[in-house]
């Protein structure tokens, strides 16, 4: 029970870093239940964006393939001391407004559903569609300890 408890605060401190940082709000603003923003996402494709978290405990990567006038997918995979652990992991991409301007924040015009949960290896893949002409932008965030490590990509592929 106790093992339930820590789990559950821990992603709760994950939903709060979420919410701190506007995140879910946007995401509930613009996100579809289903549509054609919405892409059929895999962790794989040409890679267009990958950071580590200067912890070592995570990494954040964003691929790209020209399927449905572009598609991108977002993946947060566990590193170091936490490849194979269960944790509080999450991952979410967003299509930008913009076209240029890479590493400058998002203005989100549709975002992926978020995948979260405690998870051994990785979260996702969530995606979106149409982005051949836009950027993306990515956050991902890890729970171990008691922290939360998260990374957000900024405008990525312009």
């Amino acid at each position: 029970m106790r093992k339930i408890a820590r789990s559950m605060g821990s992603m709760l401190a994950v939903v709060g870093v979420l919410l701190t940082t506007g995140g879910v709000a946007a995401a509930s603003a613009s996100e579809p239940s289903e549509g054609p923003s919405l892409a059929a996402a895999s962790c794989s494709g040409t890679v267009s964006y990958s950071e580590t978290l200067p912890s070592g405990l995570g990494e954040l990567t964003i691929y790209y393939n020209s399927s449905e006038g572009g598609t991108n997918s977002a993946c947060f995979y566990h590193r170091g001391s936490t490849y194979g652990v269960a944790a509080p992991t999450s991952v979410q991409i967003h299509r930008c407004m913009e076209s240029s301007g890479e590493g400058r924040p998002c203005t989100i015009d549709v975002s992926s559903r978020t995948d979260s949960g405690n998870f051994q290896y990785y979260a996702g893949p969530v995606g979106v569609n149409k982005t051949s002409n836009r950027c993306v932008s990515a956050v991902g965030h890890i729970a171990l300890g008691g922290r939360v490590y998260g990374l957000d990509s900024g405008r990525q592929g312009c």
